[in-house]
């Protein structure tokens, strides 16, 4: 089972991947890691890849295509593969058909996770967290059951993220509709793409999933 995953920040992709990994013991290929990992480890690709980055240019898709390749061979035949942030454009898209159907696989699924962004605003910029345990709340859905307290430590203190804002939070929405809108329609025309509703509780949008990859 090969499936991408989209998802705007703060729609619980992340979340989602985790979970795909551990139930079905699929492997998540983010192309920002693998990156990271070819260069460390210094692979040809990674070689040719730290060269490119230290020039401060782009990586090709070339060599994002040879780390993808490197990843699936060494995973094994009988492996699912979850795709994070590649592909971004038409061309990538082509290219990862290409990859899969010369090691036998095929793309089954791209699942993307749905979400009201005014409600996603609301979601991302109402959280703080108790800076002592690291305990989540939320102004509108959890606050602590006495105010000021956390609940599970007994700290007063809290802290938010500084990029929990809305004018942050509206910016990702944008980048993330401009990265996704080049590859949506190839996969809607083939008819393998399934919306979910991201903005369900984490164990309900993990059951949309479930029945999505049970087919």
């Amino acid at each position: 089972m090969n499936i991408i995953l989209l998802g705007p920040p703060g729609a619980g992709k992340g979340t989602q991947a985790q979970r795909l990994v551990e139930t079905h013991g699929m492997r998540q290929l983010s192309t920002g890691d693998m990156l990271r990992a070819a260069v460390k480890a210094g692979t040809p690709v990674g070689l040719q890849a730290k060269a490119v980055m230290e020039r401060g240019e782009l990586v090709s898709d070339e060599i994002v295509s040879a780390l993808i390749g490197d990843e699936l061979d060494a995973m094994g035949a009988g492996v699912g593969a979850i795709f994070d942030g590649y592909p971004r454009t038409a061309a990538q898209a082509e290219s990862l058909d290409a990859i899969l159907a010369s090691r036998g696989r095929k793309l089954d699924h791209v699942i993307e996770l749905d979400v009201n962004e005014d409600a996603l605003v609301e979601r991302i910029t109402g959280r703080f967290t108790c800076a002592n345990c690291g305990k989540g709340y939320h102004d509108k859905f959890e606050q602590p059951r006495q105010l000021g307290v956390c609940d599970k430590c007994g700290s007063t203190e809290f802290k938010r993220r500084p990029d929990d804002n809305e004018e942050t939070v509206r910016t990702r929405m944008a980048e993330y509709r401009a990265k996704t809108a080049p590859i949506l329609p190839i996969y809607d025309a083939r008819g393998i793409v399934t919306r979910v509703n991201g903005m369900a509780e984490m164990d309900h949008v993990t059951a949309a999933i479930e029945r999505v990859i049970a087919g």
